[in-house]
């Protein structure tokens, strides 16, 4: 799995595989919004992701979470940001290939690309847009034995159903936003709450801290520095955990439901394979097209690297506005790409599928 020019690679490569401008690879908030920078320059897309539903992150680990820093947005869940991302790349008419994962990726000789699945699709494209997020990741499980019997029933690493929990004894486990959103937004709502952290000090917006010692203050949750030492089960049921505190002690602490935030094993997988320059975990590129050692591969969101970087959703929208307009230049490279306003431009609203009077 490689990106170096196969001195034998023929048309009989290509054979069978679905032809491209472009392809994405990861269909999480940035790569839904590539869709739609492409299309305004018309360029359809296909896209390929290893889960089964697009969303990336936002859909599989915390679809109710809400985000605050999406523009002209005061707040929006993570699943309805994915939902609207959809909608407004909907225009487009993009191919999505769901639960496979991008396994090889070969540059030809005429610097175009073969991709290849886990399902062993097979795609010749013009260009490559990598839009993984932190690449394949897992949970961080918690450290106790016998926790594999009990995950996705009464412990779990994320929330899809909030009403789940309502009304139950809950236990929280971790330190960073994703403990604390929780935690808030459960406290009135779970017939008990524990949160249990390690140590005093936070990884998590510190305005979501004072709001949670301000409810341990007024008797409407616990907070106990602590690490997980064992389950306590009753009969095969899930009862609670078991936990030493930082003085030193043991303390059995009981519950019906634990939730467990202790962060993602984020991986590159295949990609780290794909000879493109690395900086540790993160791909690097430049910051006028986005683009990777590789020409016609691009990369955009937390998965890319480069001075200044931050890993912000909206980072990752600006990001993909310019790799939309290399890839369009790397597509047509002596036909001049103009800047356009979707307000004023006949030729984006014909490609919206809107008419002047609704954006006026």
């Amino acid at each position: 799995m490689s990106t170096n020019v196969s001195d034998n690679a023929t048309g009989a490569d290509v054979d069978g595989a679905i032809q491209a401008d472009a392809v994405i690879v990861g269909a999480g908030p940035c790569g839904l919004f590539q869709i739609f920078e492409l299309g305004l320059l018309g360029i359809r897309a296909h896209i390929i992701d290893s889960l089964q539903h697009p969303g990336g992150q936002c859909s599989e680990l915390y679809p109710e979470k809400p985000i605050y820093d999406i523009p002209a947005l005061p707040v929006c869940g993570a699943q309805e940001l994915v939902d609207r991302l959809l909608q407004q790349a909907k225009p487009f008419n993009a191919q999505f290939h769901l639960g496979q994962e991008v396994t090889e990726l070969k540059v030809l000789p005429d610097h175009t690309f073969l991709l290849k699945t886990s399902l062993d699709t097979r795609f010749h494209a013009k260009t490559v847009i990598i839009a993984g997020g932190l690449g394949s990741f897992q949970p961080r499980r918690l450290g106790c034995e016998g926790v594999e019997a009990f995950e996705g029933q009464s412990i779990h690493y994320k929330v899809k159903n909030s009403s789940e929990f309502t009304g139950k004894h809950l236990l929280i486990f971790g330190g960073g936003d994703s403990a604390l959103d929780w935690t808030l937004e459960l406290a009135g709502k779970a017939r008990s709450l524990t949160l249990v952290h390690r140590r005093a000090e936070f990884r998590a917006a510190p305005a979501s801290v004072a709001k949670m010692r301000d409810l341990v203050a007024s008797g409407s949750m616990r907070y106990v520095e602590a690490i997980a030492q064992s389950l306590i089960t009753e009969n095969g049921e899930f009862k609670g955990v078991r936990v030493k505190r930082n003085d030193g002690e043991l303390e059995d602490l009981h519950g019906e439901r634990a939730l467990v935030f202790f962060g993602l094993h984020p991986k590159l997988g295949p990609i780290a394979e794909w000879g493109l320059a690395l900086d540790k975990r993160a791909i690097q590129v430049d910051t006028e097209k986005f683009q990777t050692s590789v020409p016609g591969i691009f990369a955009v969101g937390d998965i890319n690297t480069y001075p200044g970087k931050k890993k912000l959703i909206l980072s990752g929208f600006h990001e993909a506005a310019l790799a939309a307009f290399a890839v369009a230049a790397h597509l047509n490279p002596a036909k001049r790409i103009p800047l356009q306003y979707t307000t004023t431009s006949p030729i984006m609203q014909k490609r919206l599928g809107v008419t002047g009077e609704q954006t006026s």
